[in-house]
């Protein structure tokens, strides 16, 4: 049942809920560094044609986007706080399922597991968003980048997991990391305990517009753009670049720790981008994001050193918060309050559709032509994006002028 909360003045609750949403965000956050540094290694191991080997990591972001629309409806109905919980018993039981796939050498058990992962990514992702539920307008976009500062943690604990535990069950090579996985979702159960966040539907579920009127404003069609090309693109090069690593003579360590960079540049940024948010506006620290996007995939094509790799991740990572924090908060301008669950499904719902496309396609265009068509194919995407952000942008001031 839902929880129900006495309003607190200003912001007091939004910064509390934001606090226990950025823990459960640092163990929940670690799931995907850890499949996304395996998956490809560990599917290469179990099937014949290499071409296959990213299909559990893109399973996993195909996870996510099954698993935003029936976790939103489960947010409604039993609330955020209890929803939360059972996504926590799905990833603890996904990365057991994952753990169980490798230790029996079976491809497709493998694959499920990692789908189940992305079911409970679904879950978190919204966390987000129910920072934002009881947070002001002038500290939504901080609620945010809050919630966001626990992916710090997350890309600390996943790859760090994933080089203590590599070895620990040497008949079964990267189980136990699975398996660590597992734990990290248990005890973020105990941290989502201390949740209060208020009811998710206050009012009938019938109220506000059609969903269709809403997903056709141009407001909210530049916003959900500008995530998906985020995000998209932030899949489509992460998924190739630990297989390209390997396949340029670098170590796995070195892939994992391309990896802990890369996520760790995707949420230290938090500290600021609520700032920089206030300061400059959303627009414009969403184009700056794609922007950066932009310049990682020329450092990619650059060169094929250990540094390359990183550094391109890195840049990777900082476009990505940028990016996706500013396309958050477009997207919370193009709704009511009593509209916010099902826009928020629908949006996460693009968003995580077109990063499971991007992360299926890439292994395969990395088999077939290389990392160099990897890096090439992100720029026409974000000069779509930018386009669409900056003229929305420049429209909303010359109609508040």
């Amino acid at each position: 049942m839902n929880q129900h909360v006495p309003v607190a003045d200003g912001d007091t609750l939004a910064k509390r809920n934001s606090v226990v949403l950025a823990c459960a965000q640092a163990l929940g956050g670690s799931s995907p560094p850890i499949v996304i540094s395996l998956g490809g290694i560990v599917g290469a191991q179990l099937v014949a044609d290499k071409a296959f080997a990213t299909v559990p990591v893109s399973l996993m972001q195909l996870g996510i986007a099954f698993g935003v629309i029936p976790a939103a409806m489960l947010m409604r109905r039993l609330g955020r706080r209890n929803a939360y919980l059972l996504g926590a018993l799905i990833g603890a039981a996904a990365a057991s399922i994952a753990a169980a796939g490798t230790s029996a050498r079976l491809f497709w058990l493998f694959c499920l597991g990692t789908f189940m992962c992305g079911l409970y990514g679904a879950f978190v992702q919204s966390y987000r968003f129910a920072a934002a539920d009881t947070a002001t307008d002038s500290f939504r976009p901080r609620a945010i980048a809050w919630v966001m500062m626990g992916g710090i943690a997350a890309g600390v604990i996943g790859p760090q997991a994933v080089y203590w535990t590599r070895d620990l069950t040497p008949d079964a090579p990267f189980a136990a990391s699975f398996l660590a996985q597992g734990c990290f979702a248990l005890i973020a159960m105990l941290v989502i305990l201390q949740l209060r966040a208020p009811p998710v539907a206050p009012v009938p579920q019938s109220g506000g517009r059609p969903l269709s009127e809403i997903m056709r404003q141009p407001r909210f069609i530049a916003s959900v753009t500008a995530g998906l090309v985020t995000y998209g693109l932030m899949s489509f090069l992460m998924t190739a670049a630990p297989l390209a690593m390997i396949g340029c003579g670098h170590s796995v360590g070195d892939a994992a720790l391309g990896i802990q960079w890369h996520v760790l540049a995707m949420f230290a940024p938090s500290f600021y981008t609520g700032r920089l948010i206030a300061r400059f506006g959303k627009a414009q620290v969403t184009i700056a994001g794609l922007l950066l996007t932009a310049i990682a995939a020329i450092v990619g094509l650059s060169g094929l050193s250990v540094t390359h790799f990183w550094v391109a991740l890195i840049l990777l990572g900082i476009g990505w918060n940028f990016g996706f924090i500013g396309a958050t908060a477009l997207v919370t301008d193009c709704y009511r309050p009593e509209e916010r669950v099902k826009v928020q499904a629908a949006n996460d719902f693009l968003v995580f559709g077109s990063v499971a496309i991007a992360s299926f396609s890439s292994g395969g265009l990395l088999h077939a032509g290389g990392w160099d068509s990897v890096n090439w194919l992100v720029f026409p995407p974000v000069v779509v994006a930018m386009a669409l952000v900056a003229w929305q942008g420049l429209g909303r001031r010359a109609v508040a002028a």
